[in-house]
């Protein structure tokens, strides 16, 4: 069940990314995060009712909790145009604690790829702090490709291998992980440069789904 949720985590990352990028109309995008949130809130309270007590079980399905809010917040947040700094500053917690997650991965589950991933995630949220709490309106064409791009990597690909039994050779994968993340998203830096470039205007600070303002992603 929690492989399901996961492939959904990436295609509301995809949808989001494109959000980011202007592709996607940001109230359009909303109800796509609410879909995902309620699934995401749904499947870790299953997991957590039905795991015996097993603390590894319950410990591992926590963390699902932690993107559903996310998906919940940005949604009502899209539909009701909020100020994205709620979202921001949660995205700042969500970022600190998947740095915990990916250690309990590393060291407790000897999970290795998926101790990567929430290095992934805990990258992602960060720049969400950045872009949504700060207000570093420049950052927005960065985060946006990052956001497409680890929804595949995070979600949909681990997903599919999961569900289909091709996760394989755990720790070649972790390997493979770490040097996508390097040689793609720090390509994408200099390539978004000339987004990042001032432009003598103010960014906007209209609410998310208004005139001027691209949306909140996640």
């Amino acid at each position: 069940m929690g492989n399901v949720g996961l492939l959904f985590v990436g295609a509301v990352l995809f949808m989001n990314g494109l959000l980011l990028l202007e592709m996607v109309e940001a109230r359009s995008g909303a109800v796509f995060n609410l879909f995902v949130g309620v699934l995401q809130t749904v499947t870790p309270t299953y997991l957590i009712f039905t795991a015996g007590g097993d603390q590894d079980k319950i410990l591992a399905a926590s963390g699902i909790y932690l993107f559903a809010f996310t998906y919940l917040y940005v949604g009502i947040g899209l539909l009701a145009g909020l100020d994205t700094s709620g979202v921001g500053y949660y995205s700042l917690f969500v970022a600190i604690a998947a740095l915990g997650y990916s250690f309990v991965n590393f060291h407790r589950f000897k999970d290795y790829p998926f101790g990567v991933i929430w290095l992934y995630w805990a990258f992602l949220w960060f720049l969400f702090f950045l872009l949504l709490g700060l207000k570093m309106a420049k950052l927005t064409v960065y985060v946006g490709w990052v956001t497409a791009i680890e929804g595949w990597i995070t979600g949909v690909i681990p997903a599919a291998l999961l569900l289909s039994g091709y996760w394989k050779h755990t720790t070649e994968i972790a390997i493979a992980q770490g040097a996508f993340a390097l040689l793609v998203f720090g390509a994408l830096w200099p390539l978004t440069r000339k987004s990042r470039q001032p432009t003598g205007t103010t960014p906007s600070a209209a609410p998310p789904g208004s005139a001027g303002n691209t949306g909140t992603p996640t």
